[in-house]
């Protein structure tokens, strides 16, 4: 249950960003691949800072 809260809020912030830029929704492919990355890349920043402090800090 608690997934699908937080897609749910997720979701309902990324709509209101394309609103907030006058992005229509859906967006065009472009625009909405470039989203998709940008999802995947912020999925995997938490893991690649904690490996980095934990490299530095040893």
């Amino acid at each position: 249950m608690k997934a699908y809260l937080v897609s749910l809020a997720v979701g309902a912030l990324a709509g209101l960003i394309y609103s907030l830029l006058d992005v229509k929704s859906p967006a065009p492919p472009t625009i909405a691949l470039v989203g998709l990355f940008g999802m995947l890349a912020g999925e995997h920043v938490i893991g690649f800072v904690r490996a980095c402090i934990a490299h530095f800090a040893s």
